[in-house]
């Protein structure tokens, strides 16, 4: 059956702010404190929906998170009205409001991972929501993502939603931001390549400066979850050095799709090794494997980083050409720019470059890959997603507008405490869920 790839982006969240919560994520550290945006991230972010809608790609949403999380508030101690509780946590815990007030679920790589029905042992598409367990902000994600998804995909008979792991370190899982898969076409059963920082077991190098999010124990979890078989899935380890660069998803330094996979030379601890391990699983199903490796001396690590070269999306259009989707800081990094313009006089698999503005993420340290998440899914899978939430002319009409209505053009930390915000949140929440037709998917609805 023909099957393509869909990306679902998340929505810029009302409360999008740089409170700078994730260490090891330069980006989102070194904007701390300073004033957002939260209608133009918004903005950029549909835009590029549409545009790729435009393109011929299938394209959805996924909705914000209610923030602030006056659940995670009231769990660690803070009482009375929800506007009391806003305020006492200003005065009393600031960093704790602010992990509440966190828009980090427009970041859908880490949503969940992902399997397709080709690949599963039940042939149904396979989700698990990420445990997110390294970061609070985070941590306090998956179980609203979880009922998002369940309106989302809502046909049991051919999605398989789990629950997260348990929110253990030894089970830190941060979903597709560390996975990707192989295949001749997308339809065809395939390769999962999971991406792990660290072993909390079994020893291994570790990186020194920052923490690796992702453990091996929980790659293997997920993959036994979606009936994943051996000779479909490789395990490959991050390599610490870049970890302590900032690289704190594997997406922030490789990229794949298809049989493609776009990386840096620094990508992985034994690299040789895992490209053939991946060509030889490949190969065993007729597919092959092309590893288009970016040398240190062309585009270093930082470079990487500051640009997230990798943090992009490598997609297969109608015609067969593979596209890379940049940030427009690619254009800004003279060796970044430099090594994206000699692709069009070298023989790679990427056959045009995309740039997008998409600043009030990346100033939080997250880019074109962060915003998706991928879905392989069939004729017929495709035809059981909910039809509200795939982006077109109409439902981009809608959502630019209900941005304009509902979202603020400047928040700084400080407004966090603001108890107005949480109402203009609920309000502009209650009116997208009858927009997407997601039903009562959040606590305020219930």
């Amino acid at each position: 059956m023909l099957a393509t790839e869909a990306n679902f982006d998340g929505l810029v969240g009302p409360t999008h702010n740089y409170a700078g919560l994730s260490f090891g994520n330069v980006a989102s550290r070194s904007n701390e404190k300073s004033v957002a945006n939260p209608k133009a991230a918004a903005k950029q972010g549909l835009r590029k929906m549409k545009r790729l809608a435009d393109l011929g790609f299938h394209q959805g949403v996924l909705p914000p998170l209610e923030r602030p999380s006056i659940r995670l508030l009231r769990a660690v101690g803070f009482s009375g009205d929800d506007a009391s509780v806003i305020a006492r946590a200003a005065r009393e815990a600031p960093e704790l409001l602010a992990a509440a007030s966190s828009a980090s679920a427009m970041w859908t790589a880490n949503a969940a991972t992902v399997s397709p029905s080709a690949d599963t042992n039940d042939g149904r598409v396979h989700f698990t929501p990420a445990n997110l367990a390294a970061k609070l902000h985070r941590a306090i994600e998956h179980g609203e993502t979880r009922r998002s998804l369940a309106a989302i995909f809502a046909d049991e008979a051919r999605f398989r939603i789990h629950h997260a792991l348990p929110g253990t370190p030894a089970l830190g899982d941060e979903g597709a931001a560390n996975h990707t898969r192989f295949a001749r076409e997308y339809g065809e059963k395939g390769v999962e390549f999971f991406v792990y920082g660290r072993s909390e077991y079994a020893q291994g190098p570790q990186p020194q400066r920052y923490p690796a999010r992702q453990t091996l124990e929980a790659s293997r979890a997920v993959a036994r979850l979606h009936g994943l078989s051996d000779d479909a899935t490789v395990f490959a380890q991050q390599s610490p050095d870049v970890i302590d660069a900032g690289v704190f998803h594997n997406d922030v330094i490789a990229v794949g799709n298809r049989t493609t996979l776009f990386c840096h030379e620094r990508a992985f601890v034994d690299q040789h090794e895992v490209y053939d391990a991946l060509r030889a699983k490949l190969d065993a199903q007729g597919t092959p494997f092309h590893a288009l490796e970016v040398p240190e001396n062309e585009v270093s690590v930082q470079d990487a980083v500051s640009s997230y070269l990798f943090n992009s999306q490598l997609l297969s259009s109608a015609d067969g050409r593979q596209l890379l989707v940049v940030p427009q800081e690619c254009r800004e990094n003279a060796r970044v720019a430099a090594y994206l313009d000699s692709l069009a006089g070298r023989k790679t698999p990427i056959d045009e470059v995309l740039v997008f503005d998409l600043r009030e993420s990346m100033k939080n340290g997250g880019g074109p890959a962060c915003l998706r998440l991928r879905v392989v899914l069939n004729d017929a899978e495709r035809a059981a997603v909910n039809p509200r939430v795939w982006i077109d002319d109409a439902l981009f009409t809608q959502l630019d507008a209900w941005i304009d209505r509902h979202y603020r053009d400047r928040l700084a930390p400080a407004d966090l405490a603001d108890p107005k915000l949480l109402a203009e949140s609920r309000a502009a929440l209650d009116e997208l869920t009858t927009i997407l037709g997601l039903g009562a998917v959040y606590d305020f609805q219930r």
